[in-house]
Protein backbone atom coordinates (compact mmCIF):
# COMPACT_ATOMS: atom_id res chain seq x y z
CA UNK A 1 0.00 0.00 0.00
CA UNK A 2 1.67 2.95 -1.00
CA UNK A 3 2.57 5.56 2.04
CA UNK A 4 0.44 9.07 2.42
CA UNK A 5 4.17 10.48 2.07
CA UNK A 6 4.33 8.81 -1.21
CA UNK A 7 0.81 9.88 -2.42
CA UNK A 8 1.55 13.27 -1.99
CA UNK A 9 5.28 13.11 -4.29
CA UNK A 10 3.03 11.54 -6.67
CA UNK A 11 0.48 14.10 -6.98
CA UNK A 12 3.18 17.01 -6.74
CA UNK A 13 4.54 15.31 -9.88
CA UNK A 14 1.16 14.76 -11.78
CA UNK A 15 0.53 18.54 -10.82
CA UNK A 16 3.66 19.67 -12.40
CA UNK A 17 3.25 17.66 -15.23
CA UNK A 18 -0.12 19.05 -16.31
CA UNK A 19 1.04 22.58 -15.54
CA UNK A 20 3.50 21.59 -18.07
CA UNK A 21 0.82 20.59 -20.70
CA UNK A 22 -1.67 23.00 -19.87
CA UNK A 23 1.06 25.85 -21.01
CA UNK A 24 2.08 24.00 -23.95
CA UNK A 25 -1.83 24.29 -24.69
CA UNK A 26 -2.14 28.06 -24.14
CA UNK A 27 -3.17 30.39 -27.09
CA UNK A 28 -4.10 26.94 -29.00
CA UNK A 29 -8.01 27.82 -29.78
CA UNK A 30 -8.50 24.04 -31.64
CA UNK A 31 -7.22 22.51 -28.46
CA UNK A 32 -9.78 24.50 -26.22
CA UNK A 33 -11.34 21.10 -25.18
CA UNK A 34 -8.25 19.19 -24.46
CA UNK A 35 -7.34 22.36 -22.10
CA UNK A 36 -10.65 22.23 -20.50
CA UNK A 37 -9.63 18.38 -19.36
CA UNK A 38 -6.89 19.19 -18.34
CA UNK A 39 -7.47 22.48 -15.99
CA UNK A 40 -10.31 19.84 -14.39
CA UNK A 41 -8.01 17.08 -13.57
CA UNK A 42 -5.50 19.74 -12.34
CA UNK A 43 -7.90 21.23 -10.18
CA UNK A 44 -8.51 17.61 -8.45
CA UNK A 45 -4.85 17.05 -8.20
CA UNK A 46 -4.22 19.77 -6.57
CA UNK A 47 -7.11 19.70 -4.04
CA UNK A 48 -6.19 16.22 -3.27
CA UNK A 49 -2.59 17.24 -2.70
CA UNK A 50 -3.58 20.01 -0.49
CA UNK A 51 -5.65 18.10 1.72
CA UNK A 52 -3.02 15.13 2.21
CA UNK A 53 -1.09 17.85 3.24
CA UNK A 54 -3.08 19.32 5.57
CA UNK A 55 -3.91 15.73 6.95
CA UNK A 56 -0.31 14.43 7.14
CA UNK A 57 0.18 16.80 10.18
CA UNK A 58 -2.05 15.29 12.56
CA UNK A 59 -1.77 12.52 14.74
CA UNK A 60 -3.63 10.44 17.26
CA UNK A 61 -4.72 11.40 20.08
CA UNK A 62 -3.58 15.31 19.06
CA UNK A 63 -5.49 18.24 21.03
CA UNK A 64 -6.99 20.71 17.98
CA UNK A 65 -9.55 23.30 17.56
CA UNK A 66 -11.99 24.28 15.12
CA UNK A 67 -11.18 27.51 13.69
CA UNK A 68 -13.23 30.64 15.66
CA UNK A 69 -14.49 27.49 18.20
CA UNK A 70 -13.86 27.53 21.65
CA UNK A 71 -13.58 23.59 22.06
CA UNK A 72 -10.88 21.85 22.95
CA UNK A 73 -11.15 18.27 20.63
CA UNK A 74 -8.59 15.30 20.64
CA UNK A 75 -7.58 13.40 16.86
CA UNK A 76 -9.27 9.72 17.72
CA UNK A 77 -8.80 8.31 13.92
CA UNK A 78 -7.19 9.41 10.79
CA UNK A 79 -8.88 8.03 7.69
CA UNK A 80 -8.44 8.24 3.91
CA UNK A 81 -11.68 8.09 2.05
CA UNK A 82 -12.25 5.46 -0.69
CA UNK A 83 -11.59 8.90 -3.50
CA UNK A 84 -8.43 8.83 -1.35
CA UNK A 85 -9.00 12.39 1.04
CA UNK A 86 -8.22 12.39 4.36
CA UNK A 87 -10.53 13.08 6.97
CA UNK A 88 -9.73 13.69 10.42
CA UNK A 89 -11.95 11.98 13.29
CA UNK A 90 -12.31 14.48 16.32
CA UNK A 91 -13.98 13.93 19.67
CA UNK A 92 -15.61 17.05 21.39
CA UNK A 93 -15.62 17.00 24.64
CA UNK A 94 -15.73 13.08 25.00
CA UNK A 95 -18.93 13.20 22.77
CA UNK A 96 -19.40 11.84 19.34
CA UNK A 97 -16.95 11.62 17.08
CA UNK A 98 -17.12 13.69 14.19
CA UNK A 99 -15.54 13.59 10.72
CA UNK A 100 -13.49 16.80 10.31
CA UNK A 101 -11.91 18.68 6.81
CA UNK A 102 -8.13 18.92 7.79
CA UNK A 103 -8.10 22.45 6.60
CA UNK A 104 -10.89 23.77 9.04
CA UNK A 105 -8.56 22.26 11.88
CA UNK A 106 -6.03 23.83 14.07
CA UNK A 107 -3.29 22.06 16.22
CA UNK A 108 -3.58 23.78 19.79
CA UNK A 109 -0.38 24.59 21.07
CA UNK A 110 -1.38 25.71 24.44
CA UNK A 111 -2.58 21.90 25.05
CA UNK A 112 0.17 20.33 23.40
CA UNK A 113 2.89 22.16 25.92
CA UNK A 114 0.91 21.37 29.00
CA UNK A 115 0.72 24.82 30.17
CA UNK A 116 -2.07 23.84 32.12
CA UNK A 117 -4.35 20.81 33.75
CA UNK A 118 -7.69 19.72 35.59
CA UNK A 119 -7.41 19.99 39.16
CA UNK A 120 -4.68 22.94 38.92
CA UNK A 121 -5.00 26.56 40.35
CA UNK A 122 -5.29 29.50 38.86
CA UNK A 123 -4.94 33.35 39.45
CA UNK A 124 -6.64 36.04 37.96
CA UNK A 125 -4.34 38.97 36.65
CA UNK A 126 -4.60 42.36 37.44
CA UNK A 127 -7.22 44.21 35.01
CA UNK A 128 -9.98 41.81 35.33
CA UNK A 129 -13.01 42.04 37.73
CA UNK A 130 -11.54 38.73 39.40
CA UNK A 131 -7.95 39.75 39.82
CA UNK A 132 -6.88 38.46 42.96
CA UNK A 133 -8.78 35.80 43.15
CA UNK A 134 -7.94 31.73 42.77
CA UNK A 135 -9.73 29.34 41.03
CA UNK A 136 -9.43 25.71 40.17
CA UNK A 137 -9.88 24.11 36.51
CA UNK A 138 -12.90 21.77 35.66
CA UNK A 139 -12.25 22.15 31.73
CA UNK A 140 -9.40 23.14 28.60
CA UNK A 141 -10.64 24.63 26.08
CA UNK A 142 -8.96 25.90 23.15
CA UNK A 143 -5.81 28.49 22.80
CA UNK A 144 -5.35 27.60 26.73
CA UNK A 145 -8.69 28.95 28.28
CA UNK A 146 -10.18 27.41 31.05
CA UNK A 147 -13.33 26.90 32.53
CA UNK A 148 -13.46 26.97 36.44
CA UNK A 149 -15.41 24.83 38.93
CA UNK A 150 -17.68 28.01 39.42
CA UNK A 151 -18.50 27.57 35.91
CA UNK A 152 -16.45 30.94 34.74
CA UNK A 153 -14.38 30.99 31.40
CA UNK A 154 -10.68 33.23 31.50
CA UNK A 155 -8.94 33.15 28.41
CA UNK A 156 -5.14 32.40 28.27
CA UNK A 157 -4.06 36.08 28.86
CA UNK A 158 -6.32 36.80 31.89
CA UNK A 159 -4.98 34.12 34.58
CA UNK A 160 -1.46 32.49 35.34
CA UNK A 161 -1.08 28.89 36.70
CA UNK A 162 -0.79 28.64 40.81
CA UNK A 163 2.73 27.34 41.56
CA UNK A 164 3.04 23.89 43.84
CA UNK A 165 4.22 25.71 46.56
CA UNK A 166 1.35 28.54 46.69
CA UNK A 167 -0.99 25.85 46.11
CA UNK A 168 -0.67 23.98 49.10
CA UNK A 169 -0.94 27.55 51.17
CA UNK A 170 -3.86 27.67 49.29
CA UNK A 171 -4.68 23.91 50.51
CA UNK A 172 -3.62 24.93 54.00
CA UNK A 173 -6.37 27.62 54.07
CA UNK A 174 -9.04 25.27 52.48
CA UNK A 175 -8.15 22.30 55.06
CA UNK A 176 -8.70 24.80 58.00
CA UNK A 177 -11.57 26.13 56.73
CA UNK A 178 -13.15 22.58 57.28
CA UNK A 179 -13.32 22.16 61.34
CA UNK A 180 -16.39 24.68 60.29
CA UNK A 181 -19.26 22.40 60.42
CA UNK A 182 -23.27 22.79 60.29
CA UNK A 183 -24.09 22.98 63.97
CA UNK A 184 -21.37 24.86 65.41
CA UNK A 185 -17.37 25.92 65.19
CA UNK A 186 -13.95 25.00 66.85
CA UNK A 187 -11.28 27.38 67.29
CA UNK A 188 -8.10 25.65 68.78
CA UNK A 189 -4.80 26.96 70.55
CA UNK A 190 -2.11 24.65 70.79
CA UNK A 191 0.06 25.58 73.40
CA UNK A 192 4.02 23.62 74.41
CA UNK A 193 4.95 22.60 78.07
CA UNK A 194 8.41 21.53 78.78
CA UNK A 195 8.68 18.98 81.63
CA UNK A 196 11.63 17.40 83.56
CA UNK A 197 11.81 13.96 83.59
CA UNK A 198 14.68 11.29 84.93
CA UNK A 199 15.63 8.74 82.68
CA UNK A 200 18.57 6.39 84.08
CA UNK A 201 19.59 8.53 86.46
CA UNK A 202 19.97 11.54 83.81
CA UNK A 203 17.57 14.47 83.41
CA UNK A 204 15.71 15.09 79.79
CA UNK A 205 12.89 17.12 78.62
CA UNK A 206 9.56 16.12 77.75
CA UNK A 207 7.45 17.80 75.62
CA UNK A 208 3.22 17.71 76.14
CA UNK A 209 1.30 19.56 73.87
CA UNK A 210 -1.61 20.86 75.10
CA UNK A 211 -4.43 22.03 72.71
CA UNK A 212 -7.39 24.12 74.28
CA UNK A 213 -10.26 23.63 72.37
CA UNK A 214 -13.51 26.24 72.88
CA UNK A 215 -16.83 25.30 70.85
CA UNK A 216 -18.75 28.20 69.78
CA UNK A 217 -22.56 27.27 69.05
CA UNK A 218 -24.24 28.34 65.45
CA UNK A 219 -27.53 30.32 66.35
CA UNK A 220 -30.85 29.68 64.67
CA UNK A 221 -32.53 32.28 62.97
CA UNK A 222 -35.84 34.34 63.63
CA UNK A 223 -38.29 34.89 61.29
CA UNK A 224 -37.31 38.12 59.96
CA UNK A 225 -33.58 37.22 59.95
CA UNK A 226 -34.29 34.49 57.50
CA UNK A 227 -36.45 37.15 55.11
CA UNK A 228 -33.29 39.55 55.43
CA UNK A 229 -30.81 37.07 54.91
CA UNK A 230 -33.18 35.88 51.94
CA UNK A 231 -33.71 39.70 50.38
CA UNK A 232 -29.55 40.47 51.04
CA UNK A 233 -29.27 36.91 48.94
CA UNK A 234 -31.21 37.81 46.15
CA UNK A 235 -29.37 40.84 45.67
CA UNK A 236 -26.21 39.48 45.18
CA UNK A 237 -27.44 36.50 43.43
CA UNK A 238 -28.92 39.16 41.01
CA UNK A 239 -25.28 41.36 40.78
CA UNK A 240 -24.61 40.48 37.58
CA UNK A 241 -28.61 41.42 36.19
CA UNK A 242 -27.44 44.52 37.87
CA UNK A 243 -24.24 45.38 36.35
CA UNK A 244 -25.30 44.25 33.34
CA UNK A 245 -28.27 46.53 32.99
CA UNK A 246 -26.53 49.28 34.47
CA UNK A 247 -23.27 49.30 31.99
CA UNK A 248 -25.87 49.19 29.24
CA UNK A 249 -27.25 52.11 30.15
CA UNK A 250 -24.06 53.99 30.27
CA UNK A 251 -23.08 52.27 26.67
CA UNK A 252 -26.64 53.36 25.02
CA UNK A 253 -26.53 56.87 26.74
CA UNK A 254 -22.98 57.31 26.29
CA UNK A 255 -22.78 58.57 29.68
CA UNK A 256 -18.81 57.91 29.70
CA UNK A 257 -18.01 60.04 26.76
CA UNK A 258 -17.13 63.31 29.04
CA UNK A 259 -13.44 61.26 30.66
CA UNK A 260 -13.20 58.68 27.78
CA UNK A 261 -13.03 58.31 24.02
CA UNK A 262 -14.38 54.60 23.98
CA UNK A 263 -16.73 52.31 26.35
CA UNK A 264 -14.12 49.53 26.05
CA UNK A 265 -11.77 52.38 27.98
CA UNK A 266 -13.89 53.36 29.94
CA UNK A 267 -14.69 50.23 31.61
CA UNK A 268 -11.14 49.14 32.13
CA UNK A 269 -10.24 52.72 34.01
CA UNK A 270 -13.23 53.13 35.98
CA UNK A 271 -14.47 49.24 37.16
CA UNK A 272 -11.25 47.61 36.01
CA UNK A 273 -12.73 45.27 33.26
CA UNK A 274 -11.33 43.74 30.83
CA UNK A 275 -12.62 44.19 27.33
CA UNK A 276 -15.31 40.85 27.31
CA UNK A 277 -16.40 41.19 30.48
CA UNK A 278 -18.75 44.02 30.08
CA UNK A 279 -20.34 42.76 27.47
CA UNK A 280 -20.46 39.51 29.07
CA UNK A 281 -22.41 41.09 31.91
CA UNK A 282 -24.70 42.99 28.99
CA UNK A 283 -25.61 39.77 27.31
CA UNK A 284 -26.71 38.20 30.66
CA UNK A 285 -28.81 40.98 31.87
CA UNK A 286 -30.22 40.40 28.31
CA UNK A 287 -30.75 37.13 28.54
CA UNK A 288 -32.35 37.85 32.06
CA UNK A 289 -34.57 39.89 30.50
CA UNK A 290 -35.78 37.02 27.72
CA UNK A 291 -36.38 34.69 30.80
CA UNK A 292 -38.63 36.66 32.78
CA UNK A 293 -41.98 35.64 31.55
CA UNK A 294 -41.45 31.75 31.73
CA UNK A 295 -40.98 31.47 35.13
CA UNK A 296 -39.90 32.45 38.71
CA UNK A 297 -36.69 30.21 38.22
CA UNK A 298 -34.10 32.52 37.08
CA UNK A 299 -29.85 32.69 36.06
CA UNK A 300 -28.05 33.24 39.17
CA UNK A 301 -24.74 34.01 37.53
CA UNK A 302 -23.40 35.75 34.20
CA UNK A 303 -21.93 32.03 33.30
CA UNK A 304 -25.69 30.25 33.41
CA UNK A 305 -26.77 32.54 30.88
CA UNK A 306 -23.37 32.83 28.73
CA UNK A 307 -24.23 29.77 26.48
CA UNK A 308 -27.38 30.68 26.19
CA UNK A 309 -26.64 34.70 25.04
CA UNK A 310 -25.98 33.75 20.88
CA UNK A 311 -29.05 31.84 20.77
CA UNK A 312 -32.40 33.11 19.37
CA UNK A 313 -35.24 34.49 22.01
CA UNK A 314 -37.48 31.22 21.68
CA UNK A 315 -34.28 29.01 21.89
CA UNK A 316 -32.74 30.18 24.84
CA UNK A 317 -36.27 29.89 26.69
CA UNK A 318 -36.50 26.41 25.64
CA UNK A 319 -32.94 25.67 26.50
CA UNK A 320 -33.58 27.21 30.34
CA UNK A 321 -36.71 25.54 30.68
CA UNK A 322 -34.92 22.04 29.77
CA UNK A 323 -32.02 22.76 32.12
CA UNK A 324 -34.33 23.81 35.07
CA UNK A 325 -36.16 20.03 34.15
CA UNK A 326 -32.90 18.10 34.36
CA UNK A 327 -31.88 20.22 37.91
CA UNK A 328 -34.49 18.93 39.23
CA UNK A 329 -36.51 22.19 39.12
CA UNK A 330 -33.78 24.41 40.32
CA UNK A 331 -31.24 26.73 39.00
CA UNK A 332 -29.07 24.39 36.67
CA UNK A 333 -25.25 25.60 37.00
CA UNK A 334 -23.82 26.29 33.73
CA UNK A 335 -22.26 23.70 32.95
CA UNK A 336 -25.95 21.73 32.58
CA UNK A 337 -26.99 25.13 30.44
CA UNK A 338 -24.05 24.16 27.89
CA UNK A 339 -24.40 20.37 27.08
CA UNK A 340 -27.97 21.42 26.52
CA UNK A 341 -26.53 23.72 24.14
CA UNK A 342 -24.01 21.71 22.73
CA UNK A 343 -26.52 18.69 22.01
CA UNK A 344 -28.50 21.21 20.53
CA UNK A 345 -25.55 22.32 18.56
CA UNK A 346 -24.46 19.13 17.61
CA UNK A 347 -26.82 17.40 15.05
CA UNK A 348 -26.58 13.71 13.97
CA UNK A 349 -24.46 12.82 11.11
CA UNK A 350 -25.92 12.29 7.97
CA UNK A 351 -24.97 10.31 5.46
CA UNK A 352 -24.53 12.22 2.29
CA UNK A 353 -26.29 9.00 0.40
CA UNK A 354 -29.20 9.65 2.39
CA UNK A 355 -29.64 13.40 1.85
CA UNK A 356 -29.09 14.07 -1.58
CA UNK A 357 -27.80 12.84 -5.19
CA UNK A 358 -25.48 13.80 -7.31
CA UNK A 359 -26.59 17.20 -9.22
CA UNK A 360 -29.13 19.04 -6.56
CA UNK A 361 -29.09 22.32 -5.92
CA UNK A 362 -28.12 24.13 -2.58
CA UNK A 363 -27.18 27.63 -1.49
CA UNK A 364 -24.39 27.39 0.72
CA UNK A 365 -24.14 28.30 4.56
CA UNK A 366 -22.50 28.16 8.17
CA UNK A 367 -19.31 27.76 6.43
CA UNK A 368 -16.07 28.46 8.16
CA UNK A 369 -12.08 30.09 7.33
CA UNK A 370 -11.08 29.98 3.28
CA UNK A 371 -14.72 28.92 2.36
CA UNK A 372 -16.60 31.48 3.69
CA UNK A 373 -16.92 33.72 0.87
CA UNK A 374 -18.90 31.41 -0.23
CA UNK A 375 -21.57 31.48 1.91
CA UNK A 376 -24.81 32.63 -0.14
CA UNK A 377 -23.27 31.10 -3.21
CA UNK A 378 -25.43 28.51 -5.13
CA UNK A 379 -23.70 25.05 -5.85
CA UNK A 380 -24.18 21.58 -7.16
CA UNK A 381 -23.14 18.39 -5.64
CA UNK A 382 -20.74 16.37 -7.44
CA UNK A 383 -19.60 13.84 -5.57
CA UNK A 384 -21.14 12.07 -2.70
CA UNK A 385 -18.89 10.85 0.00
CA UNK A 386 -19.49 9.20 3.32
CA UNK A 387 -20.80 12.03 5.66
CA UNK A 388 -19.66 14.63 3.29
CA UNK A 389 -20.45 16.49 -0.34
CA UNK A 390 -17.87 17.57 -2.76
CA UNK A 391 -19.99 20.71 -4.59
CA UNK A 392 -19.23 22.53 -7.45
CA UNK A 393 -19.18 26.01 -7.46
CA UNK A 394 -18.52 28.98 -10.13
CA UNK A 395 -14.57 28.50 -9.77
CA UNK A 396 -14.13 25.30 -8.25
CA UNK A 397 -14.95 22.63 -5.96
CA UNK A 398 -14.45 21.73 -2.13
CA UNK A 399 -16.30 19.17 0.37
CA UNK A 400 -18.97 20.49 2.83
CA UNK A 401 -20.81 18.63 5.40
CA UNK A 402 -24.79 18.25 4.87
CA UNK A 403 -25.84 21.07 7.49
CA UNK A 404 -23.74 23.88 5.23
CA UNK A 405 -26.32 23.22 2.36
CA UNK A 406 -30.11 24.70 2.20
CA UNK A 407 -31.83 23.00 -0.59
CA UNK A 408 -33.34 25.18 -3.32
CA UNK A 409 -36.95 23.80 -3.48
CA UNK A 410 -37.60 26.06 -7.10
CA UNK A 411 -37.92 23.54 -9.91
CA UNK A 412 -37.21 25.92 -12.56
CA UNK A 413 -34.48 26.96 -10.68
CA UNK A 414 -32.94 23.51 -10.09
CA UNK A 415 -33.04 22.61 -13.72
CA UNK A 416 -31.42 25.84 -14.69
CA UNK A 417 -28.10 26.00 -11.83
CA UNK A 418 -26.48 22.57 -13.58
CA UNK A 419 -26.25 23.96 -17.06
CA UNK A 420 -25.76 27.83 -16.02
CA UNK A 421 -22.62 26.25 -13.97
CA UNK A 422 -21.49 23.99 -16.76
CA UNK A 423 -21.86 27.01 -18.99
CA UNK A 424 -19.25 29.38 -16.39
CA UNK A 425 -16.93 26.67 -16.40
CA UNK A 426 -16.52 26.10 -20.11
CA UNK A 427 -15.58 29.96 -19.83
CA UNK A 428 -13.34 29.66 -17.27
CA UNK A 429 -11.40 26.73 -18.51
CA UNK A 430 -10.26 29.39 -21.16
CA UNK A 431 -8.11 31.30 -18.63
CA UNK A 432 -5.36 32.31 -20.70
CA UNK A 433 -7.61 34.16 -23.19
CA UNK A 434 -9.97 35.78 -20.52
CA UNK A 435 -10.56 39.70 -19.92
CA UNK A 436 -10.55 40.70 -16.28
CA UNK A 437 -13.96 41.83 -16.46
CA UNK A 438 -15.02 38.72 -17.58
CA UNK A 439 -13.64 37.53 -14.25
CA UNK A 440 -15.75 39.53 -12.47
CA UNK A 441 -19.11 38.96 -14.39
CA UNK A 442 -18.21 35.29 -14.14
CA UNK A 443 -18.52 35.48 -10.25
CA UNK A 444 -21.70 37.64 -10.49
CA UNK A 445 -23.38 35.13 -12.08
CA UNK A 446 -22.10 32.57 -9.41
CA UNK A 447 -23.95 34.08 -6.97
CA UNK A 448 -27.58 34.33 -8.72
CA UNK A 449 -29.83 31.44 -8.40
CA UNK A 450 -31.04 32.50 -11.37
CA UNK A 451 -30.40 34.21 -14.78
CA UNK A 452 -32.34 37.57 -15.94
CA UNK A 453 -32.63 38.29 -19.26
CA UNK A 454 -29.82 40.76 -19.95
CA UNK A 455 -27.75 38.31 -17.60
CA UNK A 456 -28.26 34.94 -20.35
CA UNK A 457 -27.60 37.25 -23.11
CA UNK A 458 -24.69 38.70 -21.52
CA UNK A 459 -23.11 34.93 -20.60
CA UNK A 460 -24.46 34.53 -24.49
CA UNK A 461 -22.28 36.92 -25.60
CA UNK A 462 -19.11 35.98 -23.72
CA UNK A 463 -19.20 32.79 -24.75
CA UNK A 464 -19.72 33.71 -28.52
CA UNK A 465 -16.75 36.25 -28.03
CA UNK A 466 -14.52 33.55 -26.93
CA UNK A 467 -15.53 30.73 -29.00
CA UNK A 468 -17.30 28.59 -26.62
CA UNK A 469 -19.79 25.91 -28.68
CA UNK A 470 -22.42 24.52 -26.97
Amino acid sequence: MISVTENIKKLTWQENQLHSSLDNLRGQRSKVKEHKQLAQELSRVVSKRQNLQDWAIFELGMPVHRLNSPLLGIVEQLKITPGGMGEVWVSWDGLLQIPEQPNMLQIDGAAIAKIIAVGDRIEIVEGHEEAGKIFSVERLLARGAVETTEEMVFEREEWQKVEEADQKLVQTKIEGDEYLIHNGSFSQEPQMVTEPTEESGSKTSETTITVNTTATQIEELTEDEEKERYRLERKVERAFYEAGTALRGLRDQKLYRSTHRTFEEYCYERFGMQRAYPYRLMDAASVVDNLSPIGDILPTTESQCRPLARLEINNQCEVWQQAVEEAGGKVPTGRIVQGIVQRLKEKPLVKASDFCAVGDAFILTRLEGAERKYNGCWAVASELREFTVVVDVYDGEFAVKPENLNPIDLPEVRRQLPETLKRIKRLRNNAEMLDRGVYHALEGLGRQIYLTEFEADLLTFMEERYGIDD
